[in-house]
């Protein structure tokens, strides 16, 4: 996110009027960890089926009640409706590719509080292995758009990913310098945010704004533990795109989802502009891989209050953006508005590739940001701490304040730099932290190290003083959070977490048990 984007959101007429206010927790809700709990799928209506096929040739029919498109590449292309109504399952079928063609909504906005005139919930359910593509026909208009009160439950497995990308994949006109082939994902739901496109108190159920790059998509609520499915071992390619200036659509895109939203093992791949943006909500994160992004791979705003554990960011090299970060972390522009940010992560490798950017982390905006277990790489600065201006015109970079719900600096533990330069200063209102002010937040935590040399072996393996590094304990901040032996996001060459599930390509590569970016499965 180049700059504030709250201030950039579109309006809709139809996005201003006053919901009713019901009660919702405000608290972080946090699954527990251990085992990834099971996702009851259910039985939906409307779940097609459709002729066997030999691997490797087109479907001779699409399932009953979809479009057929004719063949893509290998594939049979079966189209999904505009706005899918009802529970709806995408069936794992040997020859067919499902079609995102212009905006696909699951189900119709039920609104803040749940009760909006016309709403409609559904299910989108994906079948492990299933392949969903854009037609690229005008790649900006390609998106998927989960409305709140439904749900996406696309859970693969680690050997059957499910690959949401473009019509250039299938078809084998892509290559490892693709991206922004078509909009990406959004899931929308109630949780609370702080950007209310009207004047109203932040985190009310009435508290909404429209998704980024879209003029429809509303989000925003009080329900903290709302529920908006489950995306699992899935792989989103070559998405992003520029709606216009400083309007785009990202990869994954979380607007106001609730903790009872379950995103894990996930890889964006080739974004065009942010991997993951979190607009606000309470959605925890975990095994996270953003390959290639051109913007920033996870960028949080207006009020996320959430914890993330085990991210790789690889971003692209030479990147066509002047203003990119392997994190960018804010609050809102008012300083005071609440729900403030607070920005949790553990183990986490960021692998800055170009000179563009002036550092590999910034925060801003009076966030709230706890950094635990981390290596942090680039050829420029790694940290960029950017002090806001309260509503008195005070720093936010200052000790807690309860009345404002603020946790004060930034803290870091078990975390490693190794950039050109610790350390990068952006003036905003006359208001500067300097170098020797963020040395001192950086050094008040414990075993970080600022000037660290070669921290990372083939690409993002820890190495060096990366891998002696005493680990925090980072399941004392919460229970998401588990606790591990090495900082970073993986522990070595032997870690096989990000294996198979992933695809391999010139960003980053995850051992043969991972296919090319590249190429897709035909069986």
């Amino acid at each position: 996110m180049a700059s504030f984007k709250a201030s950039r959101i579109l309006m809709a007429g139809t996005a201003c009027m006053l919901l009713a206010s019901c009660d919702g927790a405000d608290s972080v809700a946090s699954p527990g960890e251990g085992t990834f709990p099971v996702v009851p799928v259910p039985t939906p209506t409307g779940s097609p089926t459709g002729t066997p096929t030999a691997p490797g040739t087109p479907a001779a029919s699409c399932p009953t009640g979809l479009a057929d498109g004719g063949v893509v590449g290998a594939f049979r292309a079966c189209r999904l409706p505009r706005v899918i109504s009802s529970d709806l399952t995408l069936r794992k079928l040997t020859g067919v590719a499902y079609e995102i063609n212009g905006q696909v909504d699951v189900g119709i906005d039920v609104g803040g509080n749940g009760q909006r005139q016309g709403g409609t919930a559904a299910t989108l359910t994906v079948e492990p292995g299933v392949i969903v593509y854009a037609n690229t026909d005008n790649a900006s208009n390609d998106f998927l758009v989960v409305n709140r009160g439904s749900k996406m439950n696309a859970v693969g497995t680690a050997t059957q990913p499910i690959i949401f990308t473009a019509q250039g994949n299938l078809t084998g006109t892509v290559t490892d310098e693709s991206q922004g082939l078509w909009g990406g994902i959004i899931m929308a739901g109630r949780a609370p945010i702080s950007n209310c496109n009207q004047t109203i108190a932040g985190g009310s159920a009435g508290c909404e704004n429209i998704v980024e790059g879209t003029t429809t998509a509303l989000y925003g609520g009080a329900t903290a533990d709302d529920n908006s499915g489950t995306v699992r071992y899935v792989q989103i390619r070559y998405s992003g795109t520029v709606i216009s200036a400083n309007n785009e659509l990202q990869g994954l895109t979380l607007g106001g989802t609730g903790s009872g939203t379950t995103i894990d093992h996930v890889q964006i791949h080739n974004s065009s502009d942010d991997g993951i943006e979190i607009f606000g909500g309470r959605t925890n994160l975990k095994y996270l891989a953003m390959t290639g992004a051109d913007d920033d791979a996870f960028d949080t705003d207006v009020g996320w209050q959430g914890y993330a554990q085990f991210v790789l960011a690889v971003q692209k090299p030479n990147s066509t953006q002047t203003d990119n970060y392997a994190t960018e972390i804010d609050s809102n522009n008012n300083e005071d508005a609440l729900p403030r940010q607070r920005y949790n992560i553990s183990n986490f490798t960021f692998v800055s590739t170009t000179g563009a950017t002036n550092a590999v982390i910034r925060l801003r905006g009076g966030a709230d940001a706890r950094f635990i277990n981390g290596i942090v790489t680039g050829p420029t600065a790694c940290l960029n701490i950017v002090a806001g201006l309260d509503s008195q015109g005070k720093s936010t970079i200052r000790p807690a304040n309860t009345a404002l719900d603020d946790l004060g600096a930034p803290v870091f533990n078990s975390v490693v730099m190794s950039c050109a330069n610790p350390f990068a200063t952006t003036t905003v209102n006359d208001v500067t932290v300097t170098v020797a002010e963020q040395e001192a937040i950086f050094n008040a935590g414990t075993n970080n190290v600022a000037r660290a040399t070669g921290v990372l072996a083939s690409g993002y393996l820890p190495a060096g003083v990366a891998l002696t590094t005493t680990a925090f304990a980072a399941a004392t901040i919460n229970p998401f959070f588990v606790n591990t032996t090495f900082i970073g996001a993986v522990s070595g060459p032997s870690d096989t977490a990000f294996s198979g599930w992933t695809c391999n390509s010139n960003r980053a590569s995850f051992g043969s048990a991972s296919g090319s970016c590249t190429a897709l499965p035909t069986g």
